[in-house]
C-alpha cells in the first residue's frame, strides 16, 4: 500500500527509545506517525472516524497495559487494525489477543521489514474496511429515498422473483411494478438486478443483518 498523508499510525509505547526507533523507520516512509506514552493518553485524544491508520500497541505497560486498552477499543467499536509489540514471554497473551480479533503482533527483538510488512498489511485491511463502510452508507442513505412501494418491490427483485409474481404479491399491475422498479434502481443507483443484488447483501453483511 503506498503511503500517504491521510494515514495515521498509532503508536503506544512507554519505552521512549522503541518509540523512537519506529517513529524515525515509519516517517522515513513517509507515514504519518502519533507516539503515546501510555494508554490512557492515547485514548483521551484518538479519533477513529478522523482518518484511516492502524495501532501498534505494546501489550505490555504500567497502568492500563496493551491488551486491557485493546479490550477497551473493542468495547468502543474501534476496527482499525491493531499490531502488538510483545516480549517473549507475552506471545501466548498475544495469541489470545489475536484469536479475539487483534491484527497481528510481532515478538522482539523483530526487523524492519517484518514491522512494514505488518504495517502494510494492516493498513490495506483499514483502508477495504473504510471502502466498505462508506458503500454500506452509501446504500443506507439510498434505501431511505425509498417509497413504501418501492421498497416492497426491491425485496422482492432481490428475492428473484419476475415482475408478474411481484404484480401478483402487491396486487397491481405489471407496468405499475416496472414503474417502481426503474424508479427503485435509479435511487439506488445501480444498472442490473445482479448490481442491486451485490448492492444490498453487501450493506446487510456490514450491518449484520439489518
Amino acid at each position: 500500500m503506498t503511503a500517504s498523508k491521510s494515514i495515521t499510525i498509532h503508536i503506544v509505547d512507554d519505552d521512549e527509545a522503541f518509540r523512537d526507533s519506529l517513529v524515525w523507520l515509519l516517517e522515513s516512509h513517509d507515514y504519518r506517525v502519533i507516539c503515546h506514552d501510555h494508554a490512557e493518553a492515547f485514548l483521551a485524544g484518538f479519533r477513529p472516524e478522523a482518518s484511516v491508520g492502524c495501532l501498534i500497541l505494546d501489550i505490555r505497560m504500567p497502568g492500563m497495559s496493551g491488551l486491557e486498552l485493546y479490550e477497551e477499543l473493542q468495547a468502543r467499536g474501534n476496527r482499525w487494525p491493531v499490531i502488538f509489540i510483545t516480549g517473549h514471554g507475552d506471545v501466548p497473551m498475544a495469541v489470545q489477543a489475536v484469536k479475539r480479533g487483534a491484527y497481528d503482533f510481532l515478538e522482539k527483538p523483530f526487523n524492519q521489514e517484518a514491522l512494514l510488512l505488518a504495517v502494510n498489511s494492516a493498513l490495506e485491511a483499514a483502508a477495504s474496511l473504510q471502502q466498505t463502510t462508506t458503500l454500506a452508507q452509501q446504500c443506507e442513505t439510498r434505501l431511505q429515498t425509498l417509497t413504501t412501494r418501492e421498497r416492497e418491490v426491491l425485496e422482492r427483485v432481490i428475492e428473484g422473483k419476475m415482475n408478474k409474481v411481484i404484480a401478483d404479491d402487491l396486487g397491481i399491475s405489471i407496468k405499475t411494478v416496472e414503474a417502481h422498479r426503474g424508479k427503485m434502481m435509479d435511487k439506488m443507483g445501480v444498472r442490473s438486478i445482479a448490481d442491486l443484488v451485490q448492492t444490498v447483501v453487501a450493506y446487510r453483511q456490514q450491518k449484520g443483518g439489518a
